[in-house]
C-alpha cells in the first residue's frame, strides 16, 4: 500500500494565498538548464534581465539568483510557484520578510541558481535537504521543487529505479493513516481529493514514488508520508520526458560545493530542525547540530591548489546563514592577479 497522504501539519484552508485576483499563470513547471554559457551565473539579476539566464549550465552551476521587486498582491508563495521554487526555499533566501505580505516595492531574493549535487549526474537525483530534484535528460537538465517525508515518515537514502508510471494513479491509503484519518476510504480513485495528483513515478521501493498533489501549497516542505510531490504542472512535464527504468538516487546533501567561471560556490541549506523554525520564525535563529567536516574536505579539495584564494569568512557566513544561495567563496583579486 502507498504511504503517501495527507499531514496533520498540512491544512489547504490555512495556507491559501492572499491574493484575491490571481493572475493566470503561464508555469513552466522545471527550468531546462542547457550547456550554453551565455553568461556569469549566480548573480543577482532583475526580471527584466533574466530572459535566458536561468537556462544556464556554468561549470557546476545552474542558473542564476533573481530579483524580484515585489507588487501588493504578492506573496512569497506564490512566487516561489511562480519561480518553481518551494515554499521554505524562498523563506530561506529571504529570511524575515513577511511571506504573506512581504510588501509592495520590497526587493525579493528568487533563489533559481543552483549548485549540482555531489552525485553521478545521470538520471533523476533527490536531494531531500534542499527540497529539490534533478532530472538529467540528453538535451539538459530539468529542476523540480519538491515537498519531501516529514518526521517520522522520511524517505529512505539510496539508489532504485522507476519501474512504472500511472496516470490518475489510485491511493490506497495504508492502515496506519486510515487510523489517523478515520474518514478516508479504503480507497481513493483519481480526482480532486486523490492526494497522489494526476501522474505518479513509482520507485522499484515499494510504497515510494514522485507524484503530483492535490495541495501544491505543500511543496517544498516536509509534509508528506515519504514520497516525492511536486507541483501539478512540473509532474506532468517530469511524467512526460522520465522513461520506465531510469535510475534513481535520493540523498541528503546540506551542504552543496562547486565550481562556476573560475570561482568556487557553497550552498548551505537548513537542517530539519531549522527548516520547522523557518515556518515558524520566517528566520533561523539556532545553530547547526550536524557535522561540517565533510564539507570542509570537500572545500579543500576541490580548491586543491587555489586553497590561498578561499575566502573563509564568507564560508563561515554561508554556513551561519543557510540560505541557500550560491554563495562565492574565492577571492576574485586573487584570480585577477592569476590572469595577469
Amino acid at each position: 500500500m502507498l504511504r503517501c497522504a495527507l499531514s496533520n501539519k498540512w491544512q489547504p484552508s490555512m495556507f491559501t494565498p492572499k491574493r484575491i485576483n490571481h493572475r493566470i499563470r503561464h508555469l513552466v513547471g522545471g527550468i531546462t538548464r542547457s550547456a550554453v554559457s551565455i553568461a556569469l551565473s549566480a548573480i543577482f539579476l532583475s526580471n527584466t534581465e533574466i530572459a535566458k539566464a536561468d537556462d544556464l549550465l556554468r561549470g557546476d552551476l545552474l542558473g542564476s539568483v533573481q530579483t524580484h521587486t515585489a507588487k501588493h498582491e504578492d506573496t512569497l508563495l506564490d512566487l516561489a510557484r511562480d519561480h518553481e521554487l518551494g515554499f521554505v526555499e524562498i523563506v530561506a533566501a529571504n529570511q524575515g520578510i513577511d511571506p504573506w505580505i512581504p510588501g509592495e516595492g520590497k526587493e525579493i531574493v528568487l533563489p533559481t541558481g543552483h549548485l549540482l549535487p555531489n552525485a553521478p549526474r545521470e538520471g533523476i537525483i533527490i536531494n531531500l535537504a534542499e527540497h529539490r530534484l534533478y532530472f538529467f535528460a540528453k538535451d539538459g537538465v530539468r529542476t523540480y521543487a519538491i515537498g519531501v517525508g516529514r518526521d517520522g515518515w522520511d524517505t529512505p537514502l539510496g539508489t532504485t529505479r522507476i519501474v512504472r508510471k500511472k496516470k490518475d494513479p489510485i491511493w490506497y491509503p495504508p492502515k496506519s493513516i486510515r487510523e489517523k484519518h478515520p474518514y478516508l476510504p479504503e480507497v481513493v480513485r483519481a480526482g480532486p481529493n486523490n492526494p497522489l495528483g494526476q501522474h505518479a513515478l513509482y520507485f522499484e521501493w515499494p510504497t515510494y514514488m514522485v507524484h503530483g498533489t492535490n495541495m501544491p501549497w505543500g511543496v517544498g516542505r516536509r509534509v508528506s508520508h515519504g514520497c516525492i510531490r511536486l507541483y501539478p504542472e512540473s509532474i506532468e512535464k517530469l511524467f512526460n520526458e522520465v522513461s520506465v527504468g531510469t535510475a534513481v538516487q535520493v540523498i541528503n546533501q546540506t551542504i552543496k560545493v562547486g565550481w562556476s567561471a573560475r570561482e568556487l560556490y557553497i550552498e548551505v541549506y537548513p537542517e530539519p530542525e531549522q527548516v520547522d523554525e523557518l515556518e515558524r520564525e520566517g528566520k533561523i535563529a539556532s545553530a547547526a547540530k550536524l557535522s561540517i567536516s565533510d564539507a570542509l574536505y570537500r572545500i579543500r579539495n576541490l580548491a586543491r591548489d587555489k586553497l590561498y584564494r578561499l575566502d573563509w569568512a564568507a564560508i563561515r557566513n554561508a554556513l551561519v546563514e543557510r540560505t541557500g544561495l550560491p554563495v562565492r567563496i574565492t577571492l576574485r583579486d586573487h584570480a585577477q592577479k592569476e590572469t595577469k
